[in-house]
């Protein structure tokens, strides 16, 4: 258990302050890609700098409505510093650990990728990928752009390589992969990034009849 303890230091902590209010105050975050010099030790550290947690009773007021929801957001950052550890613990070979980083680097060019952990006491309920769930989910900006997601895939069995590097991970909770387009053509006919330059935050929210939750990641202007 020294791994999983050493690892939910940063997550253990963001839960921690949110559970303590309603107002959950996280840093900011730089969308800022290149190359970084990550070492596998410092995985931990901006896992948690990516990750959102929070909780809160729906409008009903009943403890049983309860949603807690924890998400990382794949990031470029967040991807290289994964890659490091992961090869790290795998013992891969340079071209291997340069194939996989490019990989995912690619990937999050084309997509907006959460990790995401959700509880209720009704588990039903909190199935985002079946069609009793109580919660639709969508990633807004700033803007008020909101796109819905292109695939919403459960984890059904988490394994050793989710909980490890994603320690908030426990048998009480259900795990997602959601992805979301780059871009939307809600607004005209050419498609607008639902994240650039200009954007100063965006959200995951979590929204339905009994009621609303939102993860937010602010963005630094660099």
């Amino acid at each position: 258990m020294v791994i999983e303890s050493r690892a939910m230091r940063p997550v253990a902590r963001l839960l921690t302050l949110c559970a303590l209010g309603a107002a959950c105050v996280t840093p900011p975050v730089s969308l800022r890609q290149g190359p970084r010099t990550y070492t596998a030790e410092a995985y931990e550290e901006v896992m948690g700098r990516w990750t959102r947690a929070g909780r809160g009773f729906t409008l009903t007021g009943f403890l049983d409505d309860q949603l807690m929801a924890t998400a990382t957001y794949e990031s470029w950052d967040f991807r290289w510093a994964y890659v490091v550890r992961y090869a790290a613990d795998f013992h891969l070979t340079t071209e291997e650990r340069s194939r996989l980083l490019r990989t995912s680097l690619d990937a999050s060019q084309r997509e907006h990728e959460f990790y995401v952990t959700i509880a209720m006491p009704n588990r039903r309920w909190a199935d985002l990928a079946a069609p009793t769930s109580a919660w639709r989910v969508v990633m807004v900006n700033d803007r008020n752009l909101a796109v819905l997601p292109t695939a919403i895939e459960r984890v059904r069995q988490p394994g050793v390589i989710e909980r490890t590097y994603f320690p908030y991970t426990t048998v009480w909770r259900q795990v997602f992969r959601l992805r979301f387009p780059t871009h939307s053509a809600e607004h005209g006919p050419d498609p607008a990034a639902v994240v650039d330059e200009h954007t100063r935050h965006f959200s995951l929210r979590f929204t339905g009849p009994v009621g609303q939750l939102d993860l937010r990641w602010d963005l630094t202007a660099s």
